[in-house]
């Protein structure tokens, strides 16, 4: 005995062939633009030499002050006085105007602790020193 669907009732049928089409064709898009990449870096060119060589550009390093509950200045581990400090950041300024600064004060130390940090940033000579905050909790 046929069992025939009520005329009510239609069957849906979902087609996956079409997705498979463009997943398949993304695939092969990338694996084809990364062998070009490898190709490009595996060419044997020889280089001409210059005599003031370097980096074309080199990577900017934040430097990141953090100021304790006592009102400690610490930088890269170790505690810095004031007068280190402001040293520090000018040297860095000197060797890189656009130079980017951090200061992160904890939270139960005296707002003037963290003003006295930021203070010396903009006095070496830092345009827009960051103050760093954790929000909520």
């Amino acid at each position: 005995m046929l069992i025939r669907p009520r005329e009510g009732e239609a069957h849906l049928h979902i087609d996956f062939v079409p997705m498979v089409d463009v997943l398949f064709n993304i695939l092969i898009f990338f694996l084809l633009a990364t062998s070009f990449k490898q190709l490009e870096r595996e060419m044997q060119i020889a280089l001409p030499y210059a005599a003031a060589s370097g980096p074309l550009s080199a990577t900017l390093r934040e430097l990141v002050i953090n100021v304790t509950d006592g009102g400690d200045m610490i930088v890269n581990g170790q505690a810095v006085a004031e007068a280190d400090l402001r040293g520090m950041v000018t040297s860095l300024v000197a060797g890189n105007p656009g130079q980017k600064v951090t200061v992160r004060g904890d939270r139960t130390t005296a707002y003037a602790n963290v003003v006295k940090a930021l203070d010396i940033c903009k006095g070496a000579g830092i345009q827009e020193p960051y103050l760093d905050t954790v929000l909520g909790g």
